[in-house]
């Protein structure tokens, strides 16, 4: 299931867009994070913190939480977006969240505050990974 250019574009647009709605008063992090889903939809989440840190959620986990709940189990790709460079990646807890939704060869574009991106699949972000399949 590969992504066309156009699908890449809005995707990259939206993840970058979706950084100007992250509550973050305390890192000052911005994370924005766009899923496409199976079905064509564009889905987006921004990073929630929390004065208890812990507690915040990333924006990864707040665009897939909400595509899961509007009824979308299978996605094309994700993109995430930041302000830094070089891009940074999900975190170790996104990357086995969003493993629950995904198969190995899922793309994950990371986009950095020039609009430059890397791309890695969850194999390659998360290797010999505990997923759904363990369970059956």
């Amino acid at each position: 299931m590969s992504v066309t250019a156009q699908e890449l574009e809005t995707l990259s647009i939206k993840a970058i867009d979706a950084k100007a709605t992250a509550y973050c008063p305390y890192s000052k992090f911005r994370v924005g994070a766009c899923i496409l889903t199976k079905s064509g939809e564009f889905i987006t989440g921004a990073n929630v913190e929390n004065a208890s840190y812990p507690v915040g959620t990333c924006a990864e986990r707040v665009a897939f939480g909400t595509a899961v709940v509007a009824g979308h189990k299978e996605f094309k790709a994700l993109a995430v977006a930041t302000d830094i460079s070089p891009p940074a990646s999900p975190c170790g807890m996104c990357r086995q969240f969003i493993r629950e939704f995904t198969s190995l060869d899922f793309p994950v574009y990371m986009y950095d505050g020039e609009g430059k991106h890397k791309v890695m699949t969850m194999n390659e972000l998360l290797p010999e990974s505990f997923g759904p399949g363990q369970l059956k």
